[in-house]
């Protein structure tokens, strides 16, 4: 089966029977070749279709929508742990825009809006916030949480 996160109905056929769903993809654009709000307004577009479909099952008891670190690093709190109310600041990422401030946007964004579809319609969605992606990728470009994770590592 195929999918199309532009095309949040092209889910339903693989959704359906399913008791839960891992959403783990997101436009990504660091190189900034669209404009944020576009970008932005896809995932969340693309998310809650997803969700949609997944209610629309009538078989899905959870649904696991993976954010970001970049959902929470830019909140201007200097804690260890950080929890629901430690939102990057987004009106700040707009402001200033540091290298990733974009998908940054996005993925704040994206994670409130799921959140808050979950609540409202009684769909069970928790977030899980990975540091880093870390792994095999079948993309010709290397992803951009790999060549982070490099530079930390090799200092590139």
């Amino acid at each position: 089966m195929s999918a199309d996160l532009s095309n949040p109905e092209s889910f339903s056929a693989s959704i359906e029977g399913c008791i839960g769903v891992f959403h783990v993809a997101t436009p990504v654009d660091f190189e900034l070749k669209e404009p944020e709000e576009v970008v932005t307004k896809r995932s969340i577009d693309g998310a809650l279709g997803i969700l949609k479909a997944c209610l629309g099952s009538k078989t899905v008891k959870r649904v696991v929508y993976t954010s970001s670190a970049s959902a929470v690093t830019s909140s201007g709190i200097e804690e260890q742990v950080m929890d629901e109310s430690s939102w990057s600041d987004v009106d700040s990422l707009r402001a200033s825009k540091p290298f990733g401030w974009s998908y940054a946007v996005s993925k704040t964004l994206t994670e409130k809006a799921v959140l808050e579809f979950g609540e409202q319609n009684g769909l069970d969605v928790v977030t899980l916030i990975p540091t880093f992606v870390f792994g095999p990728f079948i993309c010709p470009n290397l992803p951009g949480s790999v060549q982070a994770s490099l530079s930390f590592a090799f200092g590139m």
